[in-house]
């Protein structure tokens, strides 16, 4: 995707598992040229579950971001918030844009 079309940054602290205290995140990685659409939509999980998407974030096929990680977007505006990540697909093709897509709860 050309970066015109990717204009926003994120803030994404990967989920790492569980440990004895509960979840544990990474530490936090600044994400450019992505695409934040804010945009309810019903998605399903990795257990099939329908879950309410807040936003969706579109970023380059390299980025990974792995379910149950935090993802802020909006960072420094009135509309700033963390999501916590559904599900992320990844789109890649030879012949045309390829790109990772991360709903947001």
């Amino acid at each position: 995707m050309p970066a015109v079309l990717l204009p926003h940054t994120v803030t994404v602290r990967p989920y790492l598992g569980t440990g004895p205290y509960g979840d544990v995140w990474g530490d936090a990685v600044v994400v450019r040229e992505v695409f934040v659409e804010d945009r309810r939509r019903l998605v399903r999980n990795q257990s099939g579950e329908e879950l309410v998407s807040e936003s969706t974030v579109r970023t380059r096929p390299n980025v990974r971001v792995p379910v149950g990680s935090k993802v802020t977007v909006w960072q420094g505006t009135a509309l700033e918030r963390t999501g916590r990540v559904i599900t992320t697909s990844v789109f890649d093709h030879p012949s045309t844009w390829s790109h990772v897509e991360v709903a947001l709860a």
